[in-house]
């Protein structure tokens, strides 16, 4: 029987790094999402495929599909949560995973996990209102509360390699190269 640990199997922990370390170009992933417009704010993203391990991945039978729109006094119908507010739940679920993950291979037992973040944004920026503003976040503040069976300086070991390794956390903080076009069929 696998060992498991914080939900996570590490015997397939343990193959797949070592099955990495052995096949580099098996840590090659693409992941994608479609979205379409609704109406106003709203939008729909569907996601469903994406390539892995070398090969297109088939093991989702049906797609995940994202509600994404705006409160109602940024004109919206609060059909889902808006973009910045996804950016912050796709921080604290990769930081979670880590999180789990990585104490498991350290053989440390988590019974509580929480996460509090919130993010500042001025609004002159993204309604073009000033140059000066950003459009986006102007900082991030995140407390993770963790309830764990290690020491202090353990679990600041961890949580050092957890901010270090996740890749949501490296998207916030370093510029990442873009490639937008559009493509238009008049109506």
């Amino acid at each position: 029987m696998a060992s498991e640990l914080n939900g996570v199997n590490l015997d397939q922990l343990v193959g797949t790094v070592n099955v990495i370390k052995e096949q580099p170009d098996i840590a090659k992933f693409q992941f994608r999402a479609s979205t379409k417009w609704i109406n106003g704010g709203h939008c729909q993203t569907t996601i469903h495929s994406f390539y892995g391990a070398g090969n297109e991945d088939s093991s989702r039978s049906e797609p995940f599909v994202l509600e994404g729109d705006e409160p109602a006094v940024l004109l919206g119908e609060n059909n889902g949560p808006n973009a910045v507010e996804a950016t912050l739940h796709a921080l604290t679920s990769c930081l979670s995973v880590g999180f789990a993950y990585n104490a498991a291979a350290m053989g440390i037992k988590v019974d509580e996990l929480n996460f509090e973040i919130e993010g500042d944004i001025d609004l002159h920026g993204f309604l073009g209102l000033s140059e000066e503003v950003r459009p986006g976040y102007e900082n991030i503040k995140l407390t993770c509360k963790v309830k764990a069976d290690a020491s202090e300086e353990k679990l600041n070991e961890l949580w050092n390699y957890v901010q270090k390794t996740s890749p949501v956390l490296d998207i916030i903080k370093n510029p990442v190269p873009v490639s937008v076009k559009l493509e238009s069929n008049k109506s």
